[in-house]
């Protein structure tokens, strides 16, 4: 017999399989030894109250063995020979894109500028022991994207673009673990998540498409109105690749937008948000948000928080919350600081961060009707904090941070918290320095979150500079019923990168789309 129920349990109850058939045996009156399985469809956790609880939704066999895996897998056959199509990106959106075709009997060229996952991660150390940014291979660029070495956080408020769940399973056929298809906040870490991506190119040959990295798209193949591929270069080498495109850049190839405005092929500067990386003791956000001095305890995870409210008209609002994680150097180039955060899937460290950022908009960083018209005014507003961010770093990779409270009162930071940010910190008045529109929006929302939450506004948390990489500073605009760039055929905008979408799982969704997209165009045009 198989069997659904719903329960709300203390942790200590939910901590394992073993716990859980105790559980139901109690809740259904059935004899612990007959459970042989339990598993879990549907996990979060209720903190509001003093008392934490567990939220499960549980599939019971009784008497039987489960016969089905816990995840629907996809059989990729082989597209040798068949039509060919350009992706260019090989994150989340490009990824998913290259793995959609290869269903839709299109084989797939993905064109990556950066390095595999795993080399990657050698210049990535690099940054905090030189303080050098290769501009090809870093946090934002290569295989994987940007999510690939910030978290693996997979939670998204996106299900109205598409099917999330399947994206889920794909993660999971590839080696995730099944617990992201139960958890209300799903997350594979940092971690684990370089091998799923992995076993992703591996089937994507396997299956006859192409990989290609360290290889720079320069510009388009334009015949006529409609884009018949991409030109490249690997090295000194000059290449060019043939088919319709999807261009899945990400949301830093700030080269690509440049020649896309240098092309006058459409675009539009899209709002963004801007803040700074807010880091506390793990035991704290752990004792604050499970109401308890004892923190976690034994059986609860590391404590999440999430802070929305709106300041003279703005969004206020925390972003890409990393419990148990770490703050990381995030730029993609020279002479900038960025930072954002991370967490293993142990998600073990002695801090908890959490972006804290102000929702921009256009036209609060013009000064002029001929910047209101400009289509990358918001990158280049991007570009000048993040420099201005690097100069107060002493022109380094160490970031300039200040005392929480010490930012809310004005006051110079004379000491800084020990701090997960690997390539140090340097005392900086970043109330003064950084845009006034973002500051003073940052106080309030700060002393509204330090009246919500006892204990949040506090000196042992460190504002870390700068938070800029939220979203896309441009918008390619496409059609929205085709997905087609809205001038050219044969282009497909993807992504975060594009405008489109906002992390891990929305981007995967937004490349299944584009990529059914271009298969309609292939069968239309043939």
């Amino acid at each position: 017999m198989i069997k659904e129920l719903q329960l709300r349990v203390e942790p200590r109850f939910a901590a394992s399989e073993q716990a859980l058939k105790e559980t139901v045996s109690r809740n259904c009156a059935v004899d612990v030894r007959t459970i042989t399985a339990v598993r879990v469809l549907k996990r979060s956790i209720d903190a509001r109250q003093r008392t934490v609880f567990v939220n499960l939704t549980l599939r019971v066999f009784i008497n039987e063995q489960p016969s089905e895996q816990e995840f629907t897998s996809i059989d990729y056959h082989s597209v040798d020979g068949k039509p060919a199509a350009v992706v260019v990106g090989a994150g989340p959106g490009g990824l998913f894109a290259a793995l959609r075709l290869i269903e839709l009997g299109i084989r797939p060229i993905v064109v990556e500028r950066g390095k595999n996952v795993r080399d990657r991660k050698v210049d990535i150390a690099q940054i905090s022991r030189t303080h050098k940014v290769d501009p090809e291979s870093n946090y934002s660029f290569g295989e994987g994207g940007a999510g690939a070495y910030s978290d693996g956080k997979l939670y998204t408020r996106s299900k109205k673009r598409g099917n999330t769940d399947r994206i889920l399973n794909i993660f999971c056929q590839h080696g995730a673990s099944p617990t992201i298809l139960s958890d209300a906040h799903p997350h594979i870490g940092t971690d684990k998540l370089p091998r799923v991506i992995e076993n992703m190119r591996n089937t994507i040959i396997n299956c006859g498409g192409e990989v290609h990295f360290e290889t720079r798209m320069t510009g388009f193949l334009i015949e006529g109105d409609h884009v018949a591929g991409i030109q490249a270069v690997h090295g000194s080498e000059e290449l060019v690749f043939r088919g319709p495109v999807i261009l899945a850049t990400g949301h830093s190839a700030r080269d690509v937008y440049r020649y896309l405005n240098d092309s006058r092929i459409e675009i539009e500067a899209k709002g963004i948000a801007v803040g700074c990386r807010l880091e506390h003791p793990s035991q704290l956000i752990d004792q604050i948000q499970y109401h308890s001095r004892a923190g976690r305890g034994k059986w609860l995870p590391a404590a999440e928080y999430s802070f929305v409210t709106q300041v003279d008209g703005r969004g206020v609002y925390s972003f890409c919350m990393c419990p148990g994680g770490f703050v990381v150097p995030a730029a993609s180039g020279p002479q900038q600081i960025v930072v954002n955060g991370m967490s293993p899937s142990g998600r073990n460290s002695r801090w908890s961060n959490s972006g804290m950022v102000v929702e921009t908009r256009v036209e609060d960083v013009c000064t002029s009707d001929e910047e209101l018209k400009d289509p990358l005014v918001m990158m280049r507003f991007q570009e000048k904090l993040e420099h201005d961010c690097w100069q107060a770093g002493n022109m380094r990779q160490t970031a300039p941070s200040q005392r929480m409270t010490d930012f809310v009162n004005g006051r110079v930071s004379f000491d800084l918290p020990e701090t997960s940010y690997s390539p140090g910190l340097i005392s900086s008045p970043l109330h003064f320095w950084m845009p006034k529109f973002v500051t003073d929006r940052l106080k309030q929302g700060f002393l509204q979150f330090g009246r919500s939450s006892h204990g949040f506004l506090t000196d042992q948390a460190a504002m870390i500079a700068v938070e800029t990489r939220t979203s896309a500073p441009v918008r390619i605009i496409r059609n929205n019923e085709t997905l087609q760039h809205v001038r050219l055929e044969g282009l497909f905008p993807c992504g975060e990168g594009a405008g489109y979408a906002g992390g891990i799982v929305s981007a995967g969704v937004d490349g299944e789309r584009c990529a059914e997209s271009l298969a309609q165009y292939m069968n239309a045009i043939r």
